[in-house]
């Protein structure tokens, strides 16, 4: 098959803990021919999508470090592909946040004739963070708004802390607690997020959710689905001083057995999942509440691997594979 991986520059990724760099290396160790695009490669040619690739397939049976420094030197050859999207068998959409609405613009007429993981119309739908209102039962109190007059009533109401974060960013970026009890400080920040010096307009929204105790003391717990089932899982604990449990604000990880709340909560959003072709997703579970769900490039399967001795990526390979038949008409 003809798979290919819209990322990020491959030169900046650690390839041991890189999810995307996993999924790469156990396609071309089944024989498949690996390509590699970034988002600006994609354009209009005669009516059909084309995009500028390069055949990153290497020799298979490589340390995983050895592997990644020969396709980074299949980067910089000179010799391009210029190949019609619908030639892939499929594409992975793996561009770290925030999303490249133009490329999804592009691809999105032919997500139906390539397997996309994750399908365009669904990446549109859930990239925010304003996805997990789609499920109000199952999440923490949430508010967004632009007006800082609004947050700070908000926040002043609900007397206790809160935790700020802006809709377009990852990896913790920007996530920070609040709380009324300093309040110089409070409308400082609210100012500060949500730009207060520009016209209503064009000031930022910005969510304000409730502030989950248990962060502290237990983390949060990072779960993997693959259309819709639960894939794997880890707890992510904050380091000292912090509530942030993205691993790269330092948090460590540690084994994780899925409770029957979690269960209950993949259960709940599974069905959204799959009718918006949101295939492969890692969902964020604090104090058995659903706080985000990653669809744009969710990680984890390396320190997943590590924890529970198994090679999550040959699960979604798999699927893929499958898929593929399935799409073609082959189900053998």
């Amino acid at each position: 098959m003809k798979i290919a991986f819209m990322m990020d520059h491959l030169q900046a990724i650690s390839p041991e803990w890189e999810t995307t760099s996993h999924l790469m290396y156990e396609c071309n160790q089944r024989g498949h021919a690996v390509y590699f695009l970034e988002p600006h490669d994609i354009y209009i040619r005669n009516d059909q999508v084309v995009a500028r690739m390069r055949n990153v397939t290497v020799p298979p049976d490589q340390t995983m470090g050895c592997y990644w420094q020969c396709m980074i030197q299949c980067l910089k050859k000179d010799d391009l592909i210029f190949e019609s999207v619908t030639d892939l068998d499929a594409l992975f959409l793996r561009k770290n946040p925030p999303l490249n609405y133009q490329a999804m613009e592009f691809l999105s007429p032919v997500q139906d004739q390539v397997f996309m993981i994750n399908r365009t119309s669904g990446q549109i739908l859930g990239n925010s963070k304003l996805y997990i209102l789609s499920f109000p039962d199952i999440i923490p109190e949430t508010h967004v708004s632009r007006d800082p007059a609004r947050l700070k009533k908000i926040i002043d109401d609900f007397g206790g802390a809160m935790v700020v974060k802006p809709l377009q960013r990852f990896g913790g970026e920007g996530v920070i607690k609040v709380s009324n009890r300093d309040q110089e400080n409070l409308i400082s920040l609210i100012n500060y997020y949500v730009k207060g010096y520009k016209d209503y307009p064009d000031r930022e929204a910005i969510m304000v959710q409730e502030y989950l105790s248990e962060v502290k003391e237990k983390g949060d717990v990072r779960i993997l689905l693959l259309n819709g089932e639960i894939l794997g899982a880890m707890r992510r604990k904050p380091k000292e001083g912090d509530f942030r449990t993205n691993v790269h604000a330092g948090a460590r990880v540690f084994k994780h057995e899925i409770t029957d709340d979690e269960r209950l909560i993949c259960e709940t959003i599974k069905p959204a999942l799959v009718e918006t072709g949101l295939y492969f997703v890692g969902i964020d579970v604090i104090g058995g509440k659903l706080v985000e769900i990653n669809c744009v490039s969710p990680g984890g399967i390396p320190r997943i691997n590590r924890l529970d001795g198994v090679r999550l990526e040959s699960r979604v390979v798999d699927f893929i594979e499958h898929k593929v038949k399935e799409m073609n008409g082959r189900y053998d």
